[in-house]
């Protein structure tokens, strides 16, 4: 199998207007001048970097800004500009939520179930319906555009439109996948892990529901002796852990997590080795690192990856996990102990930190066969000549720093669009096509 990273390209629009409530970055940031060309060309820097390890990379488009039309169904008539400035004189709430760059996060664009685990054999792939949030719960048309286009070929995915937004679903964001190392004895089929919360946790709510998650199983065709649907901690929720990937993350056969990722760490722990004996569970305790900590830092917001050439693990961290004693203390001794994660690399997404993303929040992994890699539009994939072109529109045409007022300046709106088309054109696609 191989894995395609597909991250955000983060767009014009990023700007901090504190929408997502339970997201702590995002709050103590609100008000504060965003800077998107270098959010942008941060993100595309650690795209590049995966490359230069090794991994595939891939890519999906900033949503159309000013969502314009959101803001019609919101009653808002006129010309596009007439609705823009309409809406920013009646509300200004709307009008950050229209002009979110969001989407950026494709941690959230949906779950995604391999061929390998498929009653049918085939990829699938369920679009997050983010319906808990209103600068997110508008994203899902968007996105399923772009993922029936990528993976538009039936003899190896299928795209599966949201769950019923009465139960939020928030994507991979809250889903883990474990993989027996090779050589193992015994059943060696994947073990999918679906994440929920319940209610709220110190005023915050939880974002995925037990119900979105046994959907997203069912509809994927998943064995359900190999499915483990885990309830995440209230503590961790309170604390701001608003998706599970921001307490814990999975790759191959090691599960990454902190002592309080869930609400019932040992019955998670008997559960995944009872499918999966040769299963690695590394437990950061809170005696070393507290779970405050964890979550500024985004210790486990990091992409845990297999280095094809190195042929160990690696942590994708950003620069704030170094830059904390406590954190960085643990995982050089982790690294030093010789087990499977063998690398730290650090990655500069400070843009994207402060809005409440980190280097996880930022990609969608998706493994499939190399017949199916090669079903994939082409134009969603990245090399070198396309990270170029990328960086080059951008350059050209991000904003370089939005203050909240911006949010209202039409010369702003004209600019974000005229960004998102150059973007558009730099990778192949046709007007309006996407």
């Amino acid at each position: 199998m191989i894995e395609i990273n597909f991250d955000g390209i983060i767009g014009p629009t990023h700007n901090y207007a504190g929408l997502s409530l339970g997201n702590r970055a995002s709050s103590a940031n609100a008000g504060a001048v965003s800077a998107p060309r270098m959010a942008a060309l941060q993100g595309v820097a650690k795209m590049r970097r995966l490359m230069a390890l090794g991994l595939e990379q891939g890519v999906f488009l900033p949503h159309v800004r000013p969502n314009v039309g959101w803001l019609r169904a919101l009653g808002f008539v006129g010309s596009d500009a007439e609705v823009c400035a309409t809406a920013w004189a009646s509300d200004r709430g709307l009008m950050a939520n229209a002009m979110s760059a969001s989407a950026m996060w494709t941690a959230n664009a949906g779950t995604v179930s391999p061929a390998t685990d498929t009653a049918d054999g085939l990829c699938h792939i369920s679009i997050a319906n983010l319906s808990t949030m209103p600068h997110r719960a508008s994203e899902a048309e968007q996105t399923e555009r772009q993922l029936r286009l990528a993976f538009a070929d039936p003899r190896f995915f299928r795209v599966h439109s949201p769950v019923p937004a009465a139960f939020g679903d928030e994507g991979a964001a809250n889903f883990m996948r474990l993989v027996p190392p090779p050589g193992a004895a015994g059943d060696t089929r994947p073990v999918e892990i679906l994440v929920y919360g319940k209610g709220e946790a110190g005023g915050f709510p939880a974002r995925q529901h037990r119900v979105a998650s046994e959907a997203v199983a069912r509809r994927h065709g998943l064995d359900p002796a190999r499915v483990l649907v885990v309830r995440q901690s209230d503590e961790a929720i309170a604390a701001g852990a608003f998706h599970n990937d921001v307490v814990a993350v999975s790759n191959g056969h090691v599960l990454f997590a902190h002592e309080h990722a869930f609400a019932d760490p040992s019955a998670v722990r008997s559960a995944v080795q009872a499918r999966m004996p040769d299963a690695v569970i590394v437990e950061v305790p809170a005696s070393r690192v507290s779970l405050n900590t964890a979550i500024r830092t985004y210790l486990f917001n990091s992409q845990l990856v297999t280095v094809p050439a190195a042929g160990g693990m690696a942590l994708i961290l950003p620069a704030e996990a170094r830059e904390n004693e406590d954190v960085w203390g643990w995982l050089n001794e982790l690294v030093a102990g010789g087990g499977p994660i063998r690398k730290l690399e650090i990655v500069d997404v400070r843009e994207s930190m402060r809005n409440g993303g980190g280097p996880a929040c930022l990609r969608l992994r998706v493994q499939v066969t190399p017949e199916a890699r090669a079903a994939i539009d082409p134009r969603f994939l990245l090399d070198d000549d396309a990270c170029t072109r990328v960086e080059a529109a951008i350059a050209r045409h991000w904003p370089e720093a939005i203050a909240p007022d911006d949010l209202g300046d039409p010369r702003l709106w004209e600019q974000c669009t005229l960004a998102r088309s150059a973007l558009t054109s730099a990778l192949g696609f046709a007007p309006d096509e996407i």
